[in-house]
């Protein structure tokens, strides 16, 4: 509060905002401790993923004793929260953000933050901002650069503004496990994400920034793109023809491969459940198996296979889909 711009006004408005972050890995856990320190009344954390032991490299929320609980990173990050700031609301959601839920996942947030590791997520995240007019900040690093946006709705460019031709195909660019990454650029560029949430969600959103800002901390370059441009000719088909090809499933897929992991994600639209006790039981026989409320992670053969309550399941060993998909229904099921 003693912080001019922001005052005890700007203050009392982040005690009464709701932020959502998607994915809280390496940038989202930044984020998510900065935002709940901040005093954003209501944090609603969706993540994917469980944690490994490379996580700790970069994902500074987290401890080796939440590595070996083997509790998935949404809710071990809800855990240190809650001891940091007792004052919050705080959600974890151990989940897979698609097209199925997303309109579930935005309900009354004032903000969406990017910590997500793939651009069919955050292209989906675009979709559903501009639909519902909710501001959001796009965010990504990979070795020594990072690079961030904040998206206002019907004032900004959008992410499809930026990257007209959609996300890059699979395997046309640079990932975790060709070029490695630097922990000091994610504290870089989730801590401008968060600051530019926190300016936004406290009534300061002209404070915001309006260009594409990329660090590379290696090189000592810092560059700053207008990004004016890209409004003329009103040529996206996201903001200016209300197309939302990820919004409605048209685009995006159910599987993904994990950056830095040698796994593939395989995800589904049906709504059924597993009973984790009973295919632990099921597994048994067949290699080291481990069960927790949360998720069943099981060593068969070369593989590594998590399955979560929803159906959705992990596949370490393989980048290949099809690989990837034949082991889950030889040993899970279709």
């Amino acid at each position: 509060m003693r912080f001019g711009p922001l005052g005890e006004e700007g203050q009392q408005r982040i005690r009464e905002s709701r932020v959502l972050i998607c994915g809280c890995g390496a940038l989202g856990s930044v984020i998510a401790n900065t935002l709940a320190r901040a005093g954003v009344g209501h944090l609603r954390i969706v993540d994917r993923d469980f944690l490994e032991w490379n996580n700790l490299q970069r994902q500074v929320l987290f401890t080796e004793a939440d590595v070996t609980a083997g509790i998935p990173k949404a809710v071990a990050a809800k855990s240190h929260l809650e001891q940091i700031n007792s004052e919050i609301e705080i959600e974890a959601l151990v989940a897979n953000v698609s097209a199925q839920n997303i309109g579930e996942l935005i309900d009354s947030v004032d903000c969406i933050v990017d910590g997500t590791d793939n651009f069919e997520t955050r292209f989906l995240l675009n979709d559903a901002a501009v639909k519902n007019n909710i501001p959001w900040v796009y965010g990504g690093c990979l070795g020594s650069e990072g690079q961030t946006m904040t998206i206002l709705p019907d004032e900004t460019p959008c992410l499809h503004c930026l990257m007209q031709a959609g996300p890059p195909p699979p395997g046309t660019t640079p990932t975790c496990d060709s070029a490695g990454i630097l922990s000091s650029i994610i504290n870089v560029i989730a801590s401008i994400q968060a600051l530019e949430a926190i300016k936004i969600v406290s009534g300061n959103r002209d404070k915001t920034s309006r260009v594409l800002q990329i660090f590379d901390l290696w090189d000592n370059q810092v560059r700053q793109v207008n990004l004016d441009q890209l409004l003329e000719g009103k040529q996206c088909p996201t903001c200016n023809h209300h197309q939302f090809d990820w919004w409605t499933g048209k685009q995006g897929s159910q599987s993904a491969i994990l950056c830095g992991r040698n796994a593939v994600q395989l995800a589904f639209s049906s709504d059924a459940r597993i009973d984790l006790e009973e295919l632990g039981n099921k597994l048994s026989s067949l290699g080291n198996v481990s069960v927790n409320p949360f998720l069943l992670k099981a060593e068969i053969e070369e593989f590594e296979i998590t399955v979560f309550a929803d159906g959705r399941a992990i596949i370490k060993g393989t980048e290949d889909e099809v690989v990837a998909r034949n082991i889950y229904a030889k040993y899970i099921g279709n």
